[in-house]
């Protein structure tokens, strides 16, 4: 089934009523989901990971595409509208085409004249020929991949936008023409997106999806406003609802102890009075009774009163201790290279390339999509990792480049196999918001952030005192994205990155240079 082209479909988008529960630990995405999308709407869907942001994406797509892992019932109206979907990840049947065949297989493509294509072409920072390259979809980069699947889409002038991470891997330049192009369109966009930057810049309406009670119940909030907005806005509520919350319960103790002392004393009164005094007992009996009633009474109250607001709440992780510290003055990495070649060695990338890492320096490496960030971090990863005084753990931007999708996640992370250590990693998985089910799913079936988060924990019980990261926090959702920087910006080590990431670069980072072809340039310079 095809996961990326545009349909026409009868009438408004709308959703009513929608219930998604996974069909393999039954648990309920959505309940009784029901959302309005309307022109210029820039709705973004926020929520922890593995919350049924993509599912949700997907089925309003095409309700088959979640058929084989999730069970849907709702309504789905649609107008006259094109839609257009683009998925997290680039179909397998798509990656081994060629960038020609593949925008060939667009029949708006073929109707482009040469002045239009150079215009998308420039919009997202390619060359002229990059619609007529013989080079496959698989061996461009990250944000390549992204470009080529966007142009595509765009070709066919969709009405509706459905983008899961439309943003993951795209350089800053382009992230930057993607908030304008977001905001600048007349018809709906939904979107996945983990980058806070862009959701600040480009939403008006926010969908959160939440799973409270250790994930036993699904709830939502839509709100048309901004991301900063909501979120102060939700903050402050939840902070007054715990206040009246915590006074509710004061007053409530108060009370009880008032009723408790009433109780005890009648009780007491009619344990003592005597079968000679009748009219006493008959006015003790009256008053037990009130005490009762008043008991009773107290125990509707208490169904009104305030709760201790419930909220999804952020992973609780501590990344690093202090095994993981490094001397101020010992050098982490005095890496050297020549000349960077593209893994096939067909062309060249850059020259001249040199990087000095000491302590516990927070570096991290920008640059154009395609300009061998990757290629490079591969390589300063298999140089470090060979140092016998350095304990080195490498996060790749492709999760399988080194995890084994059949095992679950405490047999990934288990060396021993022995039950104390599978004990011991099940609770860092609690600590990581995973579920005693999700834990036994294989690591294939979890979602990227769920995936990000087994090479979290995979580093705190390494020991490393440096991490080799691409792209780190590309799957973590806005609202796990100021834990994770926290962490990083606070860990004890040494932390090589390449990232994206607004956030990540001025909260996190205390080096920061630009891959050219001449090597790696300081962002002072």
């Amino acid at each position: 089934m095809k996961e990326s082209s545009c349909d026409i479909i009868r009438l408004m988008l709308q959703i009513r009523n929608l219930k998604i529960i996974h069909r393999k630990d039954l648990r309920i995405l959505l309940e009784d989901f029901s959302v309005t999308l309307n022109d210029g709407d820039k709705a973004v869907i926020i929520g922890e990971e593995g919350n049924g942001k993509s599912t949700l994406l997907k089925w309003i797509y095409d309700p088959g595409l979640i058929e084989s892992y999730a069970e849907a019932k709702g309504e789905r109206i649609t107008g006259r509208e094109r839609l257009a979907y683009l998925p997290q990840e680039l179909p397998p049947a798509d990656a081994v085409k060629t960038l020609y065949d593949f925008f060939s297989e667009e029949p708006a493509f073929l109707e482009k004249n040469p002045r239009e294509l150079s215009r998308m072409a420039s919009d997202f920072h390619t060359d002229n020929d990059f619609f007529f390259r013989e080079q496959t979809l698989e061996s461009l980069s990250g944000g390549e991949k992204i470009k080529a699947q966007l142009m595509r889409l765009l070709m066919c002038e969709p009405t509706v936008l459905l983008l899961d991470e439309p943003s993951n891997d795209l350089d800053i330049e382009t992230l930057e023409f993607l908030e304008e192009f977001i905001r600048g369109q007349k018809h709906i966009v939904l979107f996945v997106s983990h980058d806070e930057t862009l959701i600040e810049n480009t939403a008006n309406m926010i969908i959160h999806l939440e799973q409270v009670m250790k994930k036993q119940k699904s709830r939502y909030t839509i709100v048309h406003d901004t991301y900063g907005n909501y979120m102060k806005y939700r903050a402050d509520q939840f902070e007054r609802q715990a206040q009246q919350a915590q006074s509710d319960l004061r007053q409530k103790r108060i009370r009880d102890e008032k009723y408790r002392r009433i109780m005890q004393s009648v009780e007491h009164a009619q344990a003592v009075i005597t079968r000679q005094d009748p009219h006493t007992a008959a006015n003790l009996k009256k008053k037990m009774h009130a005490v009762k009633s008043m008991g009773r009474r107290f125990e509707k109250e208490d169904e009104n009163m305030t709760r201790k607001p419930e909220q999804e709440e952020a992973i609780f992780f501590t990344l690093g201790d202090q095994d993981s510290e490094i001397p101020a003055g010992k050098t982490v990495c005095e890496f050297r290279l020549d000349i960077l070649m593209t893994p096939d060695g067909k062309r060249q990338l850059s020259r001249d390339i040199t990087l000095s890492v000491h302590g516990s320096e927070k570096v991290c490496i920008t640059g154009l999509n395609g300009c061998g960030k990757t290629t490079l971090l591969k390589q300063i990863a298999e140089e470090l990792q060979k140092r016998p005084d350095l304990r080195v753990v490498y996060m790749p931007q492709n999760y399988e480049d080194l995890l084994d999708l059949d095992q679950t996640p405490a047999e990934y992370l288990s060396r021993t196999g022995d039950k104390e250590e599978i004990t011991r990693i099940r609770t860092h998985l609690g600590s990581l918001k995973y579920t005693t089910k999700e834990m036994e799913h294989p690591i294939r079936e979890l979602s990227g952030g769920q995936k990000a988060k087994v090479f979290l924990l995979k580093m705190s019980l390494s020991k490393a005192n440096v991490l080799i990261l691409d792209e780190p926090t590309r799957n973590f959702s806005p609202l796990s994205g100021p834990v994770i920087r926290r962490m990083l910006s606070s860990f004890p080590g040494a932390v090589i990155s390449v990232s994206h990431d607004r956030k990540y670069i001025s909260e996190v980072c205390t080096k920061i240079y630009v891959l050219t072809e001449n090597g790696l340039k300081s962002d002072l310079d």
